[in-house]
């Protein structure tokens, strides 16, 4: 079923995550109760943006109806339905990540200065349906994914809403809404600034191992982007094969890890 072992772990929590919000869902009609949830899982569900994108990356299961029904429950956590990162991210962004002028993630304003953080994530999340859209144009299969499940997603949005709005608005539309805004926000550090054509100085790195446990380590995105294919799993062997190639400027450490080791 699944295509690597490291991947149950962490899918079963999102699906046991998807569960509970389909109970409270269902059961709760406290708004003090939905609010409280809401805020509690900011955190939670912007980390799980980045399995998502892990598994736009590499499919999770050998099954494409499996796949299908797993980025239905990433859709209602992240914002992001089926193949938008396949087409805005991997075959996008990763593609033209060297080129400012075609970025799709473009981090660099049409004068050549480096946007804000938040000029970036609102360029980024605003437009991010559009640019997949357009890099789908070159692939009608991926589009076609793209565009039936987004139909989907949305139709049962739309479901949710009319059903149980308040319950809706704060276990479904706002974590959507905010989660799409959280990946651009945390994007905004992978890359901004750094004008080269050398692969090898064109991303910062993150290290850490408490950062790298939540994100399935992302903080390896020279490696990542060196190999984009490649699992999450096995991007720390590979950092260590390619870290002589590294200048040492492109370190960072999370917020994350500042709060583990303050040193």
């Amino acid at each position: 079923m699944f295509k690597h072992k490291e991947d149950i772990l962490p899918v079963s929590l999102v699906l046991a995550l998807t569960v509970v919000d389909f109970t409270l869902y269902f059961t709760v009609h406290s708004i003090a109760v939905l609010v409280g949830y809401w805020l509690l899982m900011l955190v939670p569900k912007g980390v799980i943006c980045a399995w998502n994108h892990h598994h736009q990356h590499t499919m999770t299961f050998r099954s494409a109806a499996l796949n299908r029904l797993l980025e239905l429950c990433y859709a209602l956590h992240t914002g992001v339905t089926s193949n938008l990162w396949v087409l805005h991210h991997v075959l996008g962004h990763h593609r033209n990540f060297l080129d400012q002028q075609k970025d799709e993630s473009r981090w660099m304003r049409k004068d050549g200065k480096t946007m804000g953080a938040v000029e970036y994530t609102l360029s980024v999340a605003l437009t991010s349906y559009y640019r997949g859209y357009q890099v789908g144009k070159r692939y009608p299969k991926a589009q076609k994914v793209f565009l039936v499940f987004t139909a989907i997603t949305l139709a049962l949005l739309v479901s949710l809403i009319a059903y149980r709005p308040v319950q809706a608005l704060f276990i479904f539309v706002l974590p959507m809404i905010i989660s799409l805004l959280f990946t651009a926000w945390v994007t905004y550090d992978h890359h901004s600034g750094l004008h080269t054509d050398n692969e090898f100085e064109a991303s910062y790195n993150i290290t850490g191992r408490l950062f790298n446990l939540l994100t399935g380590n992302l903080g390896y995105h020279t490696a990542h982007h060196h190999k984009q294919g490649l699992h999450w799993s096995k991007l720390p062997a590979l950092h260590e094969q390619i870290k002589d190639k590294i200048p040492a400027q492109l370190y960072r450490k999370s917020t994350f890890d500042f709060a583990l080791s303050p040193d």
